[in-house]
This record gives structure tokens, sequence and C-alpha cells, in this order.
């Protein structure tokens, strides 16, 4: 299933790593703010809203399957 998301990224060498599904932006800016303060300095966090590939696990929860940066 292909919706929209709003998807904090973990990158590390400029690959991203991990992406995680936010609620909304402002819940995303406060997860990276805290992670980048607690984190090295290679290791980076953007927020971005795009479309992704989802699946839904087995507790009814979200996960990015396949990200589809346009």
């Amino acid at each position: 299933m292909v919706e929209t998301v709003i998807a904090l990224l973990m990158i590390v060498n400029n690959e991203i790593v991990e992406a995680r599904i936010q609620d909304n932006i402002s819940i995303c800016l406060k997860h990276r703010r805290h992670s980048s303060r607690t984190t090295k300095d290679s290791i980076s966090y953007k927020c971005i809203k795009s479309k992704a590939e989802i699946e839904f696990n087995i507790d009814g929860t979200k996960t990015i399957k396949k990200l589809i940066l346009e």
C-alpha cells in the first residue's frame, strides 16, 4: 500500500539507514532534536514528507517498507 507519510530518517555516511513513520511534523522535529543531541557527528537526522510503500504489522502499527523519493 502506498501513502504519504511524515518520516524521520537516520542518515549515516550519506545513506538512509532507517526510516520511521511519525504522527505529524512537530513530533518528527522533536524526535530529530532529541536524537541529534545524543548521537555522534557522523549520524544525522532529517524529517521529510514523502510517499512510501508501507506494511501493517501484526499489532496494527505501520512500518515503511520502501521510500518513494521524487
